[in-house]
């Protein structure tokens, strides 16, 4: 260990997942990276899993646990972070593990950079997992730069909003807590953290592994609440809040991106059935009629995008039935 090393902080958050949470931990304690310590919260577990992080903690002295009643993930982050005493915060999802090097490499591209967050690619893992092709590269961003690859997306540097892909300064993130009550609270959390810092480094290398599709998962249950009463406020308070910084045009871009991601959540209300959902969204669109054409007629609007969206509020329909037979024909000529 280094003289005046910083102290990292992991925050882990457990609810029910006993199948997992060894792999995780397993993980944590093999990083190269040293001092750290481990917080395990466990939300509410009715399974095992309390009892194998208590296991844990009585193995590893850098390891604490910490119990509490179910509230969600956002309320286990606070109660992790309000313990914490790392220089450097970083987040692990209890299902999800980690490669070796990952906090090591993370904190030392944000000194080698003089960044206050460093995010890192992703390997996806599961049915359903896209297929990641890392090129090595670590990437000094200025705040602009980097706000611009959250918002507008890029194919090859993706900064998607959840927390596990960071590390943050402790001084950016101080006064920050997640939204409780709510999913998707890493929308608002890494758009604020994000707008605080003056510089930030992507490494585009697979440090973290994500879970998806796991059965039983928040991420599979309850699909048009967390959809309608989670993400979509949430992507409108981003707007609102990129808007109020006075960053008019990231402001309308993230608009953008919001009603591209609107179409493709009619397509997926559609293909499974589910006509409610459906119908919201056509009312939620075409009652912002007005704001959508004044957005789309921006000039960092795509013409294929401009041609969908119109197809869309001319005749959602319409535009369902060209998106299935695009899938169908056109994608497997392409290939």
């Amino acid at each position: 260990m280094q003289q005046n090393a910083k102290l990292i902080s992991v925050i882990v958050t457990a609810y029910n997942i006993e199948k997992y949470i060894s792999r995780c931990v397993d993980s944590l304690l093999a990083q190269t990276y040293e001092p750290m310590e481990i917080i395990l919260v466990d939300d509410g577990s009715t399974d095992g899993t309390a009892a194998i992080c208590d296991a844990y903690a009585g193995k590893s002295e850098n390891i604490r646990v910490i119990h509490k009643e179910n509230g969600g993930p956002s309320g286990a982050r606070n109660a992790g972070l309000k313990v914490a005493k790392g220089d450097y915060i970083g987040y692990v999802d209890g299902d999800d593990w980690t490669e070796p090097d990952m906090y090591r490499d993370m904190l030392k591209a944000c000194q080698d950079t003089g960044a206050q967050i460093a995010i890192c690619s992703y390997r996806q893992v599961g049915e359903g997992a896209e297929k990641a092709n890392p090129t090595g590269k670590v990437l000094a961003l200025s705040r602009e730069e980097t706000l611009e690859l959250y918002i507008s997306g890029h194919p090859q540097y993706h900064i998607y909003h959840s927390v596990w892909s960071k590390l943050f300064d402790r001084k950016i993130i101080e006064d920050i807590r997640f939204p409780e009550g709510r999913k998707s609270e890493d929308i608002m959390y890494t758009t604020w953290a994000l707008t605080r810092a003056s510089k930030c480094v992507f490494l585009d290398t697979l440090y973290y592994n994500y879970m998806v599709d796991r059965s039983g998962s928040i991420m599979n249950s309850q699909l048009h609440q967390r959809r309608f009463q989670d993400e979509i406020p949430f992507w409108k308070e981003q707007m609102e809040y990129l808007k109020g910084l006075g960053m008019k045009e990231l402001a309308e871009k993230a608009a953008y991106q919001f009603y591209r991601k609107m179409l493709f959540y009619y397509v997926d209300f559609t293909d499974r059935g589910m006509k409610v959902s459906s119908r919201e969204l056509k009312r939620l669109l075409g009652g912002e009629r007005e704001e959508i054409r004044r957005i789309y007629g921006k000039g960092f609007v795509a013409t294929g995008d401009r041609v969908r969206m119109k197809l869309f509020l001319l005749w959602p329909e319409a535009y369902y039935g060209v998106v299935k037979v695009y899938d169908k024909v056109i994608i497997p000529l392409r290939q």
